[in-house]
């Protein structure tokens, strides 16, 4: 059952909605640092009421530590208001990163290869592939609720950068499709190898489309080596935000926050008014999504590239909010 109250700006740029939205609302630094929530004795519920006041879509990424329950999913569907959506970060377990033991479920962790067992993070290939693709089925299981009250807006799977283009992690792309049936899927692809050149880009591509896998446009600084390729290979285009603050980027043993820990001004949001109108033309439905949630940055930025659209052609969409 939706939630009562408003709901942030649903945005219409050429025929398809665009929403924009930030990829955590629970950063500490945003909860207890910031001012953008009205009390910082707020409950989580409240928390996620007000984003949703503010913004039509988020990204969760506790996702990506520890796996959600089908009880979390519903949760988050009677906690939000009608047409607001989640985009579900995929657990580490699942894209080849390393995942702490003790996240996996209970069940599953006996079957890590015993030299492992006490280590404090493992991965997937240590673990039988039928426990990794029991693993993919909980997952799945798991987001039923929001799926099934049409309020998960995509999956994100973010690959690192050791996940090259060679011919078995081609084939573990092709797997997803087998492995999340139809909720929509984007991938974000780390290793700038799959992006080196016209031809490495058409064949990364290509592959995205013909799975249904919508294909992550990202704005990060030079250092990352990843161009910002503005291309739609599925009904759902998104853009993720990482900031441009290079001197962080391969940073150790700091936050995610502070990893993004950047303010884009307007001339830089700016630029991507009409790339996100090429999206749109390409695309029925778009996501940007700012993952400089260092403080309030990553909401002020979302809430300037509402406000820039608006000013640059879009409007909002029927029965949408217009905060």
């Amino acid at each position: 059952m939706d939630a009562d109250g408003p709901l942030g700006p649903v945005l219409e740029l050429d025929g398809a909605q665009v929403r924009t939205g930030t990829c955590s609302w629970t950063d500490p630094t945003l909860v207890k640092d910031a001012d953008w929530y009205p009390k910082r004795s707020m409950s989580a519920a409240e928390r996620l009421a007000f984003y949703a006041s503010r913004f039509p879509v988020v990204e969760v990424d506790s996702t990506y530590y520890w796996p959600p329950t089908p009880q979390l999913a519903g949760d988050w569907v009677d906690r939000t208001p009608g047409g607001f959506v989640m985009d579900v970060k995929g657990y580490s377990l699942l894209t080849g990163h390393p995942t702490r033991r003790e996240s996996l479920w209970e069940d599953l962790r006996p079957l890590v290869a015993e030299e492992h067992r006490e280590k404090k993070n493992v991965y997937a290939q240590h673990l039988p592939p039928d426990a990794v693709d029991e693993g993919w089925a909980r997952f799945q299981h798991a987001l039923g609720p929001l799926h099934q009250a049409g309020k998960l807006g995509g999956v994100l799977l973010q690959y690192p950068a050791w996940f090259t283009p060679k011919k078995a992690n081609r084939a573990e792309l092709e797997r997803i499709r087998e492995r999340l049936a139809d909720f929509p899927v984007y991938v974000e692809l780390r290793s700038p190898r799959w992006w080196a050149g016209e031809d490495d880009q058409r064949r990364t591509l290509d592959l995205l489309r013909a799975h249904d896998l919508a294909h992550v446009v990202v704005d990060a600084p030079p250092a990352s080596g990843l161009p910002a390729v503005v291309e739609a290979t599925a009904d759902l285009a998104v853009v993720r935000f990482h900031g441009r603050n290079g001197a962080t980027w391969n940073k150790r043993n700091i936050s995610a926050a502070e990893r993004f820990d950047y303010l884009y001004d307007e001339r830089e949001l700016g630029e991507w008014v009409p790339r996100l109108r090429e999206l749109a033309g390409r695309a029925g439905s778009v996501h940007a999504l700012m993952n400089n949630c260092y403080g309030d940055k990553g909401v002020t930025n979302a809430a300037d590239l509402a406000r820039l659209l608006l000013e640059g052609g879009a409007r909002p969409a029927a029965g949408s909010g217009t905060s």
